[in-house]
């Protein structure tokens, strides 16, 4: 009776924090420019509020917090309406109680239930067991969403709250959500226009996965913020004295990179933190006089404030006359300060800085009889397009896919014309051939070559920004295999690898038909059972290649196979074939890790039952039981993750190798969090890389600090020069990550050293 009691504040606690959440939705809801549509969306609370009665979060709060908490970002910070509100309050109906989606239509009306029923997770689909349920329920969302954009919206800013709320999560939990969220919701949201949203999705990404990283990132921008603060200061008086001189009505802000940012440059540019030089904008908003001459005001400031600073030459950014496939407008121009910095001032109306951080929201058009959107023509509708392309004919496999809706989220954008004139969009990077395809599939499947700027050039010749492209084409070309190595955008891929799948499958048919034709003069019948030792004799991994290879001739069946079939016993190297005279070809030998140090042990095998939510230790008794992939050579001290492969061995990985950032998307599922219990006793093999000023001496200085005072053991030593600049491989037997980084900051010192970068 007591507990009881007990219970009953708590309770009172919960239903208070809830009313009073929902209280500041409508009140956030009733200052937005909407219609205000109060009844509807109170009508959803309640109903979502029984719905879910009773359920907690991992966190302890009411379950009702959540979709509370996504319908107010995708109010407040989205600026979507009554009808995206009423879908978030819903959105976890479907999954996690006994109503339908005919249930919410019913009651809502179909656009809600159409929204919900796209936000709803299912579970199978065209993946299967090969992946997580997340790729096919990115796949559905990416349907619906070419029907109504408020589904990945509304999808967005559930992701933003669970990534607000990750801390209550287990540590492999994070690492698959914050991996996801890094490798498709950051671009996606970036596509989206929505620039808040995305930074706050990387950092909070980066302090799950990086926390020891993050924190030291955050600790130098507190430590460095006054100087900052001076230099800001002193940067913008003379700009807003001449601002104030034309009668600008305006803002200027600050804009500090986002640790995110700014430990991506580290990683890439090899860098410290105290040799980024843009971790300081300048952002100027202003109010237009008239909007019709908004850009030619921006313009105005910008040749105003070059007469105070000198600008680059080489990095004014126009994104007023031709806007970001994103809807992002705003002059990008480079000064050099009093203080000799590069400082980056953007300029921008206040129309323009509503666009970049709500994006398209911020200018969708709504009807009069309620907010069902149209949106605005153009690049986004372009870009839907290339969307339901890579949908109508899915990849076969998981992460593939997720790569082809990651290339058209990512990529930086140009401009090219075409023969008539015509401005065309198209990612930094892309080549002729990707152009071809933009075009039209017919157009790229019998491209031979283009004329870029009246010049004949080869299909994989790269275009830049202006070039004029006509594209060549035959009607004996036929698509190449080597084809996918020279296109980088997500059409020209699909499409290459649809026409590649078609043209396998015939061959595959034909392949299929020799092999029946072969075994019934035999009096034999295609079972599981044949092609299973057929596939183990040829050393073909599935069927679908073995024939495929019967159907292009590489294999041809003869006595062996039929001995093979037949179970006639041979000796080994007779069972191989012409493969025994030919010795590196063959099945790759297991790696035992015996170099890591342990026994040559078997790997180890994930029982059923094993706790995928706990932290495995890797110490030195137990290492050469995991698999370390030549892909990121993680070693002690990495920020590292488990992952269970196909045959439940456990690979180890460094949290932000490319491969893991595909894994963590795609298996989820199988991520583990992994934990460092080593002692110093093993030695493991790190590569150092440095460039610098050639004098006489060097290398003998770089292996006495290496190899004497650092007592550590040099393995390899490659040192090249070419006309004074050196570069310089050194690769060391090291125990940790540790020891790296203390020989790199030491190496730092000797004379002539100008960069110095851990490889891996």
């Amino acid at each position: 009776m007591e507990e009881q009691k007990n219970n009953i504040p708590k309770e009172q606690d919960d239903e208070k924090m809830v009313d009073d959440a929902f209280q500041y939705l409508l009140e956030s809801y009733l200052a937005s420019r909407h219609r205000k549509k109060v009844d509807i969306i109170t009508k959803a609370f309640n109903f979502a509020r029984q719905a879910h009665k009773g359920v907690k979060r991992l966190s302890g709060e009411p379950y009702i917090m959540h979709p509370i908490a996504v319908a107010q970002i995708a109010c407040s910070e989205i600026g979507l309406g009554s009808t995206s509100i009423c879908s978030a309050l819903l959105h976890d109906v479907v999954e996690d109680t006994d109503y339908t989606v005919e249930d919410i239509g019913n009651i809502f009306g179909p656009k809600i239930a159409q929204i919900v029923d796209g936000l709803t997770k299912i579970s199978g689909g065209i993946f299967g067991n090969r992946a997580s349920a997340q790729a096919e329920n990115f796949r559905k969302l990416l349907l619906t969403m070419s029907d109504d954009i408020r589904v990945i919206l509304i999808k967005i800013a559930d992701r933003l709250h669970n990534m607000r709320t990750l801390e209550s999560q287990p540590a492999n939990k994070q690492y698959k959500i914050a991996g996801e969220t890094l490798y498709i919701y950051a671009p996606l949201a970036n596509r989206l226009g929505l620039n808040k949203i995305k930074t706050e999705l990387e950092n909070l990404s980066f302090r799950f996965e990086h926390p020891e990283d993050y924190n030291a990132i955050m600790k130098k921008l507190e430590i460095t913020q006054e100087q900052r603060d001076e230099l800001f200061s002193n940067f913008t008086a003379p700009i807003r004295q001449a601002l104030d001189e034309m009668g600008v009505k305006y803002e200027i802000k600050a804009r500090v990179k986002s640790p995110y940012s700014i430990w991506n440059k580290m990683q890439n540019k090899n860098v410290t933190f105290n040799e980024i030089y843009d971790i300081l904008a300048v952002r100027i908003i202003f109010t237009p006089k008239n909007r019709e001459e908004e850009i030619n005001e921006c313009f105005n400031i910008y040749i105003r404030i070059s007469k105070i600073y000198k600008s680059h030459p080489d990095r004014l950014r126009d994104w007023l006359s031709h806007p970001k496939a994103n809807g992002y407008q705003a002059l990008h121009v480079t000064l050099m300060s009093k203080q000799g910095r590069w400082i980056e001032v953007q300029i921008r109306s206040d129309r323009m800085n509503e666009i970049a951080e709500q994006g398209f929201a911020a200018h969708w058009i709504y009807k009069e009889g309620g907010d069902d959107y149209s949106e605005d023509e153009g690049e986004l509708n372009n870009w839907l397009r290339t969307i339901k392309e890579i949908l109508d004919d899915p990849q076969p496999d998981a992460m593939d896919f997720l790569d082809a809706v990651k290339l058209t989220l990512s990529a930086s954008e140009i401009f090219v014309f075409t023969p008539k004139g015509e401005i065309k969009t198209m990612p930094a990077g892309c080549t002729a051939l990707d152009f071809a395809f933009k075009i039209h599939t017919f157009l790229g499947s019998h491209c031979i070559g283009a004329k870029v700027n009246h010049k004949l050039v080869p299909l994989s010749h790269k275009l830049n920004s202006g070039d004029q492209v006509e594209i060549l084409t035959s009607n004996s070309q036929h698509v190449s295999q080597d084809w996918i190595n020279f296109v980088s955008t997500a059409k020209a891929k699909s499409k290459i690898l649809a026409i590649l799948r078609r043209d396998d499958r015939e061959t595959q048919k034909k392949g299929e038909q020799l092999l029946q034709d072969w075994l019934a003069r035999n009096s034999m019948e295609m079972t599981t059972s044949v092609l299973d030792k057929l596939c183990d004799f040829h050393e073909v991994a599935k069927h679908e290649n073995l024939f495929q290879a019967l159907g292009d001739k590489r294999i041809i069946l003869g006595d062996r196979d039929l001995d093979e079939l037949q179970g006639k016993t041979k000796a080994e190297g007779a069972k191989k074939g012409w493969r025994k005279y030919v010795p590196f070809i063959g099945k790759e030998k297991p790696h035992t890790n015996q170099e890591l140090g342990g026994n040559d042990q078997s790997y180890f095998i994930v029982p059923k039952d094993f706790n995928r939510k706990k932290p495995i230790y890797i110490s030195e008794e137990n290492i050469s039981r995991f698999i370390f992939p030549k892909c990121c050579h993680t070693i002690p001290g990495d920020d590292s993750l488990g992952y269970i492969d196909g045959k439940n061995r456990i690979e180890i990985h460094w949290r932000n190798c490319p491969v893991a950032n595909k894994l963590k998307t795609s298996y989820g599922n199988r991520i583990l969090d992994v934990k460092w219990d080593m002692h110093r006793q093993l030695f493991f093999t790190a590569t150092i890389k440095m460039r610098g000023i050639d004098r006489l001496g060097l290398v003998n200085e770089v292996t006495q600090v290496i190899s004497r005072q650092l007592s550590v053991n040099i393995r390899k030593v490659v040192f090249t020069c070419e006309e004074g600049i050196f570069e310089g491989l050194i690769e060391l037997r090291v125990h940790d990550r540790a020891d790296v980084s203390h020989i790199v900051n030491e190496l730092k010192a000797v004379s002539g050293v100008q960069e110095i970068q851990q490889v891996n």
